[in-house]
């Protein structure tokens, strides 16, 4: 499988792809969202079963606009530029003055300090033309934070910018260049950032791709004991630019990334609570941001890698967790919206082609709920029964006793279809509201579940709170496809032959 890789598009500083790199033919992988394009992480363990490779996200951007403006405050130095605006504005302005603070390095001993690092850019050379301009334009940058940094230490916005003119120069350094090395601009980038969050702790942004900048040296050392620092260094960061922005779906995808990386070097008896914790940074990306494809899809890779695990080990020791079939049925679910939210992207497509007949088709999920007799929100305790519900594309109904059967041999593989019964709970998607978790006392015991629709709340309980998040997201996901006008691709998916339909989408 390949995937073509259109070229980067910037946004806030930072370069992004819209379609992910080739992944490799087994094991998932997942995708990285940073300033600077980046390369694909390194696939897991190989197992038995072919794995769905994961995707890459793009880069959050750089800020560029402080440095270009030294007129503003340090207390705004948490605002962030793009790339494109720096380029724009250093092809057509010449130096700015920058404010003259000394504050006791002397020039020469700053000029010495930034040397080595001007050195290295310097050096660079573009793969072509195009490149080379950039970089030109990279150098030129790079002068003047230098200068502002020896007329003002403390300019973290200098710094800051400067750090980022690095990681992009690393970009820009070709793959058989021996001078200068990618992993040695990366690392002058690191100090950089380290020094401007000395001097700003709230600089989020310097967090996030000094965390980006890490984990590509940890790419570049493979699974080594050096690549796990590396990898716990960018936890860190990433975990610090979420408590200092914590509306930020991409670095909380990037934080699931890295950890996902560093579970696959630390020793066995650690790497399922990694894994946990990466899956949980996943789904809080995809809670702010319900479209997030990339993160929806590294979700998906994540429970497939996990359901491998679990099986390698025995399967689920506490009854109270979740079946290693249960997990690969997460999986496709989570795989399945990511193609429905962009079916042209070919590593969605083959990676749904692999987990597929994991989904109860012709549903997109079914499980056990605990409701109130229908058309009763509130009834008895007494009165809730425990019975299955199956989503898809046009909502969320509960099987009747008779049909019961038919979706318990859909989920062992055997498609059928029901009608639902004119009794039986039935929510269609275009009703629904809004959808959260509710611990409400009138509600029988467990994870409660509540389900605003246009026609009123309906309340329902869950097994447990694990199982509660995995129909949050469903029903989620489902809605989220529906308003962006993508139904008919989940429609799709109970088609007797959907491999025509997916090779079309290709």
């Amino acid at each position: 499988m390949s995937a073509a890789v259109e070229e980067p598009q910037f946004q806030n500083g930072v370069a992004s792809t819209d379609e992910p790199k080739p992944e490799p033919a087994a094991d998932p992988k997942v995708e990285e969202t940073k300033e600077t394009l980046i390369q694909p992480p390194p696939s897991t363990e190989q197992t038995e079963k072919q794995h769905p490779s994961t995707e890459q996200t793009e880069k959050q951007p750089p800020s560029t606009e402080q440095t270009l403006n030294p007129a503003l405050r340090k207390d705004e130095g948490n605002r962030t530029f793009t790339m494109r605006e720096l380029l724009t504005e250093l092809k057509s302005e010449g130096e700015d003055s920058v404010t003259d603070a000394s504050q006791g390095n002397t020039p020469h001993q700053l000029a010495e300090q930034n040397n080595a690092a001007m050195e290295l850019i310097n050096s660079v050379t573009g793969v072509d033309e195009e490149g080379r301009s950039r970089q030109r334009i990279l150098t030129f940058a790079a002068k003047r934070y230098a200068n502002a940094i020896e007329r003002n230490p403390e300019d973290y916005d200098a710094l800051y910018n400067w750090a980022l003119v690095l990681q992009e120069s690393a970009d820009n350094v070709s793959l058989d260049s021996t001078s200068p090395s990618k992993d040695a601009l990366l690392e002058e980038a690191c100090k950089k950032y380290d020094e401007a969050t000395r001097l700003c702790p709230t600089l989020h942004d310097a967090f996030y791709n000094w965390a980006i900048a890490i984990s590509d040296r940890a790419k570049m050392r493979g699974r080594t004991k050096e690549a796990e620092e590396l990898w716990k260094q960018a936890t860190k960061n990433y975990e610090k630019a979420v408590q200092l922005n914590w509306n930020s779906p991409q670095a909380l995808n990037n934080w699931g990334l890295a950890l996902q990386e560093l579970s696959a070097i630390v020793p066995a008896r650690e790497k399922q609570t990694i894994v946990r914790t990466a899956i949980s940074k996943f789904r809080a990306a995809i809670q702010l941001q319900f479209d997030f494809h990339r993160a929806i899809y590294n979700l998906g890779t994540v429970l497939y890698g996990l359901a491998e695990d679990t099986l390698r080990t025995g399967g689920t020791v506490n009854p109270r967790e979740v079946s290693p079939n249960e997990l690969y049925s997460q999986s496709a679910i989570y795989i399945a919206a990511a193609h429905a939210l962009k079916p042209s992207y070919s590593v969605y497509s083959s990676a749904l082609r692999l987990v597929r007949s994991m989904l109860p088709l012709p549903y997109l999920k079914a499980g056990y709920l605990t409701a109130p007799p229908a058309g009763i929100p509130v009834a008895p305790h007494s009165d809730w029964k425990r019975s299955q519900f199956v989503l898809n594309h046009e909502g969320l109904q509960q099987a009747s006793k008779n049909e019961q059967k038919q979706v318990t041999r859909s989920l062992s593989g055997r498609t059928g279809d029901f009608s639902p019964d004119r009794r039986a709970i039935r929510i269609e998607v275009p009703d629904i509201v809004s959808v959260s978790a509710c611990a409400d006392l009138t509600l029988p015991p467990g994870a409660g579940l509540c389900i605003e629709t246009i026609h009123g709340p309906v309340f329902l309980v869950a097994d447990s709170w694990e199982a509660l998040d995995g129909w949050l997201d469903a029903i989620r996901l489902v809605y989220t496809i529906y308003a962006r006008g993508k139904a008919d691709v989940l429609a799709g998916y109970s088609d007797k032959n959907p491999t025509v339909q997916l090779e079309a989408d290709d």
